[in-house]
């Protein structure tokens, strides 16, 4: 094993840009709603297969948020997707749909069945722009969640306010130093152990006061 490479089984960690990309859930119960809504969140383009769907699929579908398709499963319901969730209370429909997506090269995830997944959706606690997630690589999702709901606790909304200003300053500071020395030292100040301590301390105030004089004084 090559120096560095820990296991081959590790999961590389990404995030996706969903929005307006056609994502397919094959599924009309419970479990397939839960992964609707979480799609819709982040504006994917949704399309649902399943013979039978529960009210508020079929409610979604009414309303335009959704295209619901009335049948059984086949591969064509995977032409230009851009990712899939297997969904259905019948195993056989689940990994008819995993080997499908692997043929094709289409990133699937088989609810209640990591050995049939390419990704897995962890937990995540989304405070605006910034997004804390955490996985087990499938292993239990439930503590994924607990750790989740602990994380909760420790950063409240106030830290997305604080996200949105960092993002505004930096990007005054990428386009206006030419510096590149300074333009390091400046970002790296927005960030330092006394931005963070205030943070923890709840002082968002403060930690805002904070960077806007780093963005004041680099601007001098």
């Amino acid at each position: 094993m090559h120096e560095g490479l820990v296991s081959l089984e590790r999961l590389f960690p990404v995030l996706l840009r969903i929005a307006g990309r056609k994502c397919v859930v094959v599924g009309g119960g419970e479990v397939a709603l839960r992964k609707i809504r979480s799609l819709l969140q982040y504006a994917a383009s949704l399309v649902v297969v399943s013979p039978h769907a529960i009210s508020g699929i079929l409610q979604l579908h009414n309303e335009g948020a959704i295209e619901y398709r009335q049948k059984r499963y086949d591969p064509a319901d995977l032409d230009g997707a851009f990712l899939v969730i297997a969904a259905t209370s019948q195993c056989e429909v689940n990994s008819a749909v995993a080997r499908d997506c692997e043929r094709l090269g289409i990133p699937v995830n088989v609810v209640d069945d990591p050995d049939n997944c390419s990704f897995f959706v962890p937990a995540v606690l989304r405070r605006g722009s910034l997004s804390i997630s955490v996985s087990t690589d499938g292993k239990s999702p439930m503590f994924s969640r607990r750790m989740r709901d602990e994380l909760e606790k420790r950063y409240p909304p106030e830290y997305g306010d604080f996200v949105d200003l960092l993002g505004e300053i930096r990007t005054w500071i990428l386009r206006e130093l030419k510096d590149p020395q300074k333009k390091a030292e400046t970002l790296g100040q927005l960030v330092d152990k006394q931005v963070m301590d205030l943070l923890q301390q709840g002082q968002f105030d403060q930690a805002k006061e904070y960077v806007r004089n780093v963005y004041i004084r680099c601007r001098s």
